[in-house]
């Protein structure tokens, strides 16, 4: 007869310490980042390896290589289109706004990539990143909402993003007059990364199809690495360097979003 009032009792309390786990793993980060030195961008950041112009344009494959970046966010938007359009589409995508953001973010840096790499400078370089930070903050915020709760998404996906753009605008302000700070940005990169495997190992999904969001993770590593090593490619392949490797990688992770996305459903709770 005492055993439901403990069982009652003990589910609140399995609630709160996932949350505690994820309140102190997101403290202790971002208190590591944040007690850093600043962090300036680097200006040798700009000096890639493979500058052969084509067809009249600069720095052509670093540039070129955002088109498979603009599919997979085309691709992405038209199928939350299709999912959201019919009259059930409320109930098939809770966190509509949230996939906007993040395929929104894929198109929107497409572009803004190809016009930082025709003149690679810290203020082109804004408008590569601030709509990465739509696709940061928006795949976060998803997760967020379909693992914890639609309560979370709501009160988060807003201050989420705001955070995102304030990231940018904090280093850009900096770096204008000349002690710029990318710690914020580093944080905003990193955190979900670091946040977002430790939910979906926490809290049970709410659809199919969870386990490509690690997939599309790992292509961000990918990426990361390719970015690092980009000289060292292009010195290696003589034909194509890591940065534009890296547009390839960060491609086909979202490509890995936009299949998960299409071939989800809710699962029966």
């Amino acid at each position: 007869m005492m055993e439901a009032p403990t069982e009652a009792v003990t589910r609140p309390s399995g609630v709160r310490l996932r949350l505690l786990v994820l309140l102190a793993v997101a403290a202790v980060a971002s208190m590591v980042v944040l007690r850093m030195p600043p962090l300036v961008q680097d200006p040798g950041y700009h000096q890639f390896a493979d500058t052969r112009p084509w067809l009249g344009i600069p720095n052509f494959q670093n540039v070129a290589s955002n088109l498979p970046i603009l599919l997979v966010g085309v691709l992405g938007l038209v199928r939350l289109w299709q999912r959201t359009s019919g009259p059930g589409g409320a109930r098939e995508v809770t966190e509509k706004a949230a996939w906007l953001f993040l395929f929104l973010g894929f198109t929107l840096a497409s572009f803004g990539s190809a016009y930082y790499h025709l003149a690679p400078t810290n203020t082109t370089l804004v408008w590569d990143r601030l709509p990465m930070t739509f696709g940061f903050m928006g795949l976060f915020a998803a997760v967020l909402g379909e693992r914890i709760s639609e309560r979370a998404y709501r009160l988060l996906l807003w201050p989420l993003v705001s955070l995102g753009i304030a990231s940018v605008l904090f280093w850009y302000a900096g770096e204008v007059q000349g002690r710029g700070d990318l710690r914020l940005y580093v944080l905003v990169q990193f955190l979900p990364l670091l946040l977002i495997p430790l939910i979906m190992m926490l809290y049970p999904p709410r659809y199919s199809h969870g386990r490509y969001v690690f997939l599309a993770l790992g292509w961000y590593v990918v990426a990361k690495v390719l970015e690092n090593y980009d000289r060292q490619i292009f010195a290696a392949l003589s034909i194509v360097g890591g940065h534009a490797l890296k547009h390839c990688a960060a491609a086909l992770g979202g490509w890995t979003l936009v299949r998960m996305f299409s071939l989800r459903a809710r699962l029966q709770p």
